[in-house]
């Protein structure tokens, strides 16, 4: 275990808002999407702090009683770009009998990663493209070993709350039984301050932010 590493960003426990009950989230390190609305791009490069599974597991051992009615998000960052650590991190809470959820952009199809979680958040992005093919390859994937998948997208204003854009993702959800969810987020500005920080451009600024009124109106429009 002491040989097993990766580089996180942070952990953060009492997440009511990373899957279902209260979790402790481990923020990986390294990105392959960069989304320009991400509220996390500390956590782009593959700079971070290097921690080992044994340590990692100690510091999560900690919070079990707290997290007993939740479990583990492995997030970032994205998860799968760190996926041999990520099968040895789950084994290992498996065995303390804590459960763990993946949040991903579905572009890197690790069977095995998949096939070892206990559930995964995929966030769709069609903010200013298409939805990625290789997408479609990870839900085959999920759909064929009957894995719980939550969709989740962030609702950006006059950029993909259309109903075009909105009907699309009905359409993903209802040829995949694995999705058993969506969850439409808001998008918000509160991380504005952290490119700011990192001298990085900020370029969802001239959007307006999501309200709640958006969030029902997808709700509606989906009959989700």
């Amino acid at each position: 275990m002491e040989k097993c590493k990766a580089r996180i960003d942070s952990i953060y426990n009492g997440s009511a808002v990373d899957g279902k009950g209260l979790r402790c989230v481990i923020f990986f390190t390294g990105c392959n999407m960069r989304c320009g609305f991400c509220h996390n791009p500390e956590t782009w490069t593959e700079k971070g702090n290097e921690i080992t599974l044994s340590e990692l597991v100690a510091r999560i051992k900690r919070y079990k009683s707290y997290i007993k009615n939740g479990g583990v998000t492995l997030s970032g960052g994205e998860p799968f770009l760190q996926a041999d650590f990520c099968k040895e991190l789950i084994k290992a809470l498996h065995q303390e009998s804590i459960s763990v959820i993946i949040e991903t952009n579905g572009l890197i199809c690790d069977r095995e990663l998949i096939e070892l979680c206990d559930g995964i958040r995929l966030d769709i992005k069609n903010q200013e493209r298409e939805v990625d093919k290789r997408v479609f390859d990870f839900l085959n994937t999920c759909e064929e070993i009957n894995k719980f998948v939550t969709l989740t997208n962030v609702l950006v204003p006059a950029l993909n709350d259309t109903a075009e854009k909105l009907l699309k993702l009905k359409d993903i959800k209802e040829k995949y039984s694995c999705i058993k969810e969506v969850k439409f987020l808001a998008f918000r500005k509160l991380c504005e301050s952290k490119y700011n920080r990192l001298n990085l451009p900020f370029t969802y600024e001239k959007y307006e932010e999501g309200s709640k009124a958006d969030l029902q109106k997808a709700y509606d429009l989906l009959k989700f």
